[in-house]
């Protein structure tokens, strides 16, 4: 039933109700797990593979986790390597597969599929029994696997227009997603992957492929909501870059006039790179690990100057996107700057002091000034206020984690946080999300510009109530964490 007007809705599909909510991993297993042992030989894992038709093998190791074997590791490790296929497969595996519970949600497993470049993922139950294993063909059923096309397309793009020309499709699958009512937080997880996928394409492309760059000299930093795995229709691809501490100054002024070339290029994608912002391409932003350290030391010493706080809140956000720390245990600026912080009391009660410092309120004194009382800004009076909060719990907790929904679930029941708060804040974020994502897909549709300042009229009765609530929940949070900080924080 379509809505006034003016009111922005946005059509769900017929098909979004015959589909779960949220579907965990366990949901897509299909076949039986093929077990191995460490001490048969390769050529038995290859013919137990081909026996079972599956492309790996599985490897109990005690004490030590599971070992993974894959088709691509025989070629890789035995046939290119020039061993012998009567190597035992022990000598064979690396350390500890990467592993996950048979409760992990179905879009969690894609991601760390994605992340870590892996064929496949054992899963296991409870109890440690390895129930099966998921590959990206596991996924093509599932509503968040529908991005796995088209990040395969821009991930083999040969040229800047054939990238461009896929990217510019990444609202129509957002879109698609929305109208499937599938969960926010599903949503802009798969936007952020597509997202990833641009860049890291572009960067090939146009970075890598200079002479005079060398990809290993640099690790490329996502920032801001991407890097939390939370982009919307309006988000900037915020970004910032370590360099290695061999490289001069001539030689950086040379990647970052590629990295602008790469602003450009996702530009054209249709993707938004604000200039002004946290861009590599800025010397702010793009500096080699001693200067990323001494700049840390600073905003830690010296928080009021300098945009201090708001440069460690960015780096903070920070998530690894290529380079040699992608994947490593290398820690990036915003891990090594935790101990620091969580070192020196003043800084950290600072940085509390900044994290409430933007209340959340359905009018800001500039919508009372310009005369707009039906406008509201979800990110700036609402979102951005939830997000530091969870950010300074997590960092109270010493946890690295960036997602703002696994920060809270990271930090519930600490001091600072309770489980009813927690679980408050994320469904209160869940919330605002979702009405972010209708309002931009319905503004898409209409051939609008996407914005984050919602026109209350234009939002349904029950939207304008949750987004009104979800604002009182989150300034009772703030006005309760005010209070026990003075507690908590010495």
């Amino acid at each position: 039933m379509n809505g006034p007007p003016d009111q922005l809705t946005v059509a769900h599909r017929r098909d979004a109700a015959r589909t779960p909510a949220s579907r965990t991993v366990a949901d897509l297993l299909r076949t039986a797990p093929v077990i191995g042992r460490a001490d048969m030989t390769v050529r038995q894992a290859a013919t137990l593979m081909t026996e079972r038709d599956q492309d790996y093998v599985v490897i109990p190791q005690p004490g030590h986790g599971l070992g993974l074997l894959t088709d691509a590791d025989i070629r890789a490790r035995v046939v290119a390597a020039g061993r012998n296929l009567d190597t035992p497969v022990g000598e064979v595996v690396d350390g500890p597969a990467f592993v996950v519970d048979a409760r992990t949600s179905a879009i969690d497993a894609l991601t760390a599929l994605v992340d870590r470049d892996l064929t496949v993922i054992p899963v296991r139950d409870a109890d440690g029994t390895v129930l099966g294993v998921v590959g990206a063909s596991d996924f093509v059923a599932d509503p968040a696997g529908s991005s796995m096309p088209l990040r395969e397309q821009i991930s083999r793009s040969q040229t800047v227009e054939e990238l461009q020309g896929h990217a510019q499709r990444i609202p129509q699958l957002v879109a698609d997603l929305v109208r499937r009512d599938r969960p926010a937080h599903e949503v802009t997880q798969v936007a952020s992957l597509i997202v990833d996928a641009v860049v890291l394409r572009g960067l090939r492309l146009v970075v890598d492929s200079r002479p005079d760059v060398d990809p290993a000299a640099y690790t490329w930093l996502s920032l801001g909501s991407n890097a939390r795995r939370e982009p919307v229709l309006s988000s900037d691809v915020d970004s910032a870059v370590v360099f290695d501490d061999s490289l001069g100054g001539s030689e950086l002024d040379g990647y970052r006039g590629a990295f602008a070339e790469l602003d450009d290029l996702l530009r054209g994608a249709g993707l938004t790179v604000d200039t002004k912002g946290a861009v590599a391409s800025k010397p702010l932003f793009s500096r080699t690990r001693s200067q990323w350290q001494t700049a840390a030391r600073g905003w830690i010493d010296t928080p009021l100057e300098d945009k201090g706080m708001i440069f460690t809140s960015l780096i903070l956000d920070g998530r690894p996107l290529a380079g040699p720390r992608r994947g490593s245990a290398a820690p990036t600026p915003g891990v090594e700057m935790i101990g620091a912080l969580r070192a020196d009391p003043r800084t950290m009660r600072l940085l509390l002091e900044e994290s409430l410092s933007t209340k959340a309120r359905l009018r800001s004194m500039r919508d009372v000034l310009t005369r707009r009382p039906g406008a509201f800004d979800v990110k700036a009076n609402a979102l951005t206020p939830l997000i530091n909060i969870a950010r300074w719990v997590a960092l109270s907790d010493e946890s690295t984690e960036v997602n703002t929904r696994a920060r809270l679930q990271a930090a519930s029941g600490s001091a600072l946080l309770t489980d009813d708060d927690a679980t408050t804040l994320t469904e209160v974020f869940d919330v605002l999300q979702r009405v972010r994502l209708r309002y931009q897909v319905a503004q898409f549709d209409r051939g609008e510009t996407p914005t984050d300042v919602l026109e209350m009229g234009r939002l349904s009765p029950l939207d304008r109530s949750l987004v009104a609530q979800a604002v009182r929940e989150i300034a009772g949070v703030q006005r309760r964490m005010a209070g026990m900080s003075h507690y908590q924080v010495n």
